[in-house]
């Protein structure tokens, strides 16, 4: 699945409407629409034509964009994270006491906050 917002930002920067992307890539409105809400995947076609057409990377749109080797683990094995995801963990680091309680024990720190937000 593409990141919806990700679509939105590159078709605005581009000075495009949904229609617009739409004639271009050759879908209708409401398929952009669907694409940008995330309740419709594009084709691989569509992808490309959107690569082409906004001047972006399959990665950029898929978020696979930002490649991550943790540094302890015995196995290489690589993720991807979104610039999202990276930018979310940079400000959790900001703040040293909540950094601490969320990452000395993960699970314990995803329970913790899903109790406050949820």
């Amino acid at each position: 699945m593409i990141i919806g917002s990700r679509l939105k930002d590159a078709r605005k920067q581009r000075g495009l409407t949904q229609s617009e992307l739409g004639d271009l890539i050759g879908v209708g409105k409401s398929a952009v629409c669907c694409y940008e809400k995330e309740t419709r995947n594009p084709t691989l076609e569509s992808i490309v034509e959107l690569m082409h057409v906004l001047g972006v990377s399959a990665d950029y749109l898929l978020g696979t964009d930002n490649i991550v080797k943790p540094k302890s683990a015995e196995t290489t094995e690589y993720r991807t994270m979104t610039n999202e995801e990276l930018t979310f963990i940079d400000e959790i680091k900001k703040d040293k006491v909540v950094y601490e309680i969320l990452f000395q024990d993960p699970k314990r720190g995803a329970d913790l906050v899903k109790k406050k937000i949820g």
